[in-house]
This record gives structure tokens, sequence and C-alpha cells, in this order.
């Protein structure tokens, strides 16, 4: 039977003496269906809103007001790692599964590859700290309390030859106050969106390839999380006052999508439609969740309390948990997991400064019959020799192939110096003799 889950973790500690919820536990493991529940748990964490990034095999939790990150492994069921940094962190997020970025208060981002140790990081671009985050492989958004939002470019920060201080690749400043969050499309084309929330009241949608401000949307409330619909249709917005809204990027009967109508850019929009409301819950949204079709929306709430919402119907259905504590963060699990080609058993801690460059994961899978080099301590040494002995080989050959070719071309051009040098010779000896001839008749 098909299965999907989700992650969630809390800001602690208990609101109330509730015996049913364990203590000391920061991170639950939800299964969504077929029947909600709870199916583990990992201690010893309190994470504030966008502190929380999952990867198939490791959780990262940055935890509150520290300068610090738990890192759990999600084979073993435990704490793996406790990574310190300079500066406090304020959210996280996952560049595919290799690249952890974290947003400090000093508003910096710091990159770090988990399966090498590598640490990176951009200058202190923003003037508070960093309160969300969202990137891809190839750009990197970062969203402020300074109501600025930065793109930077992933390959340029994670360059090895880079000699210049990184800068970003465009500003985003359409806001007026802090950024609550930040959500990128899942679009693989040059052309695509993220959407920010601020609370000014507004959510933006943007073209961040481009930097363009494709829509503005004037809110009754102040926004606090987000969630994209799968097809980057719309997006559910979760509110200070406990309601959830969703707001169309395009009417139904169009068949152009008007996020990208000029005309209708530069005007905001109020947004009139009615909140949907769940009944006797009126606690802050800290966060959301669409489950993989797109019909499922979750929402976690300041009293600790999880919602589950009929999209397509626009109401709540149930309460699914009670987890005692602010829900603030919410992890979709997807039931139809990438295949991955190495996994990472344990993660590198970060290293400051050059050193050797070793990336430490498991292949994945079957890869035929193992070669001397895959399962000796290093490279032998013989395999070494073997491998520079036939390089040098085909260097000799592909040197004395390219002499060949040179002389050959060299010995038909003096060939055919030498044939064009004997047929004037016997036109030379015909001329004469014909003369010769000629006299003698005389």
């Amino acid at each position: 039977m098909l299965t999907e889950g989700f992650i969630t973790s809390i800001l602690a500690q208990p609101k109330t003496a509730n015996t049913a919820i364990a203590k000391d536990i920061g991170i639950y493991f939800h299964e969504l269906h077929p029947i909600p529940l709870v199916k583990s748990s990992l201690k010893k964490s309190s994470t504030r809103v966008n502190g929380l990034a999952a990867t198939s095999t490791h959780i990262f939790a940055a935890q509150a007001d520290k300068a610090v990150v738990h890192v759990y492994s999600r084979e073993k069921g435990n704490q793996e790692a406790l990574i310190s940094f300079p500066e406090r962190i304020h959210s996280l997020t996952l560049l595919g599964d290799g690249v952890l970025v974290l947003g400090t208060a000093e508003g910096r981002a710091i990159l770090w590859e988990v399966c090498t140790g590598r640490q990176v990081s951009t200058p202190t671009a923003h003037l508070q700290p960093i309160s969300c985050l969202a990137g891809n492989l190839s750009h990197l958004i970062t969203g402020s309390e300074d109501s600025n939002i930065h793109v930077w470019s992933v390959p340029r920060l994670l360059s090895m030859a880079a000699t210049e201080t990184p800068e970003p690749l465009r500003t985003l400043s359409n806001h007026r106050a802090a950024i609550t969050n930040l959500i990128m499309g899942h679009s693989a084309s040059g052309t695509d969106i993220c959407v920010s929330a601020s609370k000014d009241n507004t959510v933006v949608v943007w073209d961040y390839q481009s930097g363009d401000l494709l829509r503005t949307f004037l809110l009754p409330s102040t926004p606090l999380c987000l969630a994209l619909d799968p097809c980057d249709r719309a997006v559910y917005i979760g509110f200070e006052d406990g309601s959830v809204q969703l707001i169309e990027f395009s009417s139904r009967d169009s068949k152009l999508n008007q996020l990208y109508d000029k005309s209708l850019q530069s005007t905001p929009v109020q947004v009139a439609s009615p909140p949907w409301t769940a009944t006797g819950e009126a606690s802050p949204v800290l966060c959301l969740g669409l489950s993989y079709d797109g019909t499922t929306l979750l929402s976690g709430h300041t009293s600790g309390k999880i919602i589950r919402w009929d999209a397509p119907r626009r109401v709540s259905t149930s309460e699914i948990a009670d987890l005692n504590a602010p829900v603030t963060n919410l992890l979709m699990s997807s039931p139809f997991p990438a295949r991955k080609l190495t996994k990472p058993l344990t993660i590198v801690k970060p290293k400051l400064g050059e050193g050797s460059y070793i990336f430490t994961s498991k292949l994945q899978g079957s890869i035929g019959a193992p070669s001397l080099a895959m399962v000796a301590d290093g490279f032998p040494a013989d395999l070494l020799e073997k491998a520079i002995a036939s390089f040098s080989a085909a260097s000799l050959t592909s040197s004395s192939s390219s002499g060949d070719e040179e002389l050959r071309k060299e010995n038909e051009e003096l060939w055919k110096i030498v044939n064009d040098q004997r047929a004037l010779q016997r036109k030379t000896w015909a001329k004469l003799t014909t003369l010769k001839t000629g006299g003698v008749d005389s």
C-alpha cells in the first residue's frame, strides 16, 4: 500500500502538563496515509520556524537561540553529532542532499558540504538575521528581517577557483517589513518563480531568474508560512490569526498564465475571498505542508495541534495530532523517493580553511565485480604503474601516428614536385628533338 509521511519539530517547553506525551522529544515522524499516526521520535531538540531540514539519511535541527545544529541519523534513530558554529543559526535549507545552508543572526549564509566537510559563506549581505532560505543546485534565495531578498549563484559560491568575494546576482526589495517565509517553484526550466511572505501583510510572486515582480497580493492578516501547489498554480498561506488562505495565480477559465501578463504585474491585488478557519483553533499557523497529490493540506499551530484540511473542498477535516508545544516545522516526505547513487553513512563535520578534498559516502546498488582499486586501501602501486604505463603507451602511439601522418604528407608533396619536374623534362626533350629533326630536313 502506498504510504506518505511527514516530519515535524517543536519549540520546547510543553505548554501544559500532559502525561500522554513524553518529555524531551523535539522531532516527530508521522504517517499520513493510510492512517495518521506518530511512528517514531527524536529527543533533545528545540527548533524555531524554518530551523529543520531532512535528507533520506539525516535530520538537521538548528537549536533555538543557539549557534548549534543537532544532526540525527535516521537509520540508527539517534543523535549523531552536535555541530557548533560561530554565529547563532536562524534558518536551514538543503540544496539537493549534499549541501546544507544555514542562515545566521549576522546576515550571512553558510554552505556546508556534508559529505566533505567543506564550508564556505557569503558576506554579511543582510543587515539583520536571515529568517528563511530556499534553494536548488543552481540558485540560493535568502530572506531577512531587514525586508530584503537576495538571489545567489550556487556554482559561484561553491567554486574552488573563486578569487573574489561573492556578491548576490540580484536583490528583490519590494517588501517593507521582515520576510517570514520563502518558497521556490517546482519547475526545472529556465523560468521559475519564488513566493515570499512578509510582515507587511503581503505575498509577492517573483521571477527570481530575471528579478521581475510578477504579482503582489494584499492580505487581511500577517502571513507566517507558505506552501506551493505541486503544479505552481496557487499558494497556500498560513496566518497569524490561525486561518489558512488559498490564492490562485490564474483564474480557472484562463488558458494563459496570468503571472506573465505585464498589464497586471504593476497593480497589487486585494485578496477578498474568505479565509479557511478550523473550529476552536485560533492560534497562529507556524508551518504548512501539502501532500504529494495536492489534495491534503496540513497546518502546524502554536497550540501544538496539527490540523488536516481538504484542499479541494477548502475545509478542515480533523485534528491529527497535538504535540503540546508550538509546531514550528513540517516537512512532507515524498511517497516516491528518488534513487540515489550514493548515501552518506555519517556526515563530515565542517572544516575551516583549505585542506584535502575527500568525499565520504557509500555507493548504492550493484557495481558489478569489484576491481582491486575498490577493495584496497587507496590505490595499489602496481595498479598505478600499470595505469601510467598504459597512458604513456597511448601517448607514444598517438605521437607516432601523428609523426607518420606528417611524413606521409611531406612525401606526397615531394613526389608531386618530382613528377612535375619529370613531365616538364619530357616536354623539353620532345621540343628539342622536334627542332633538331626540323633542322636536318632543311
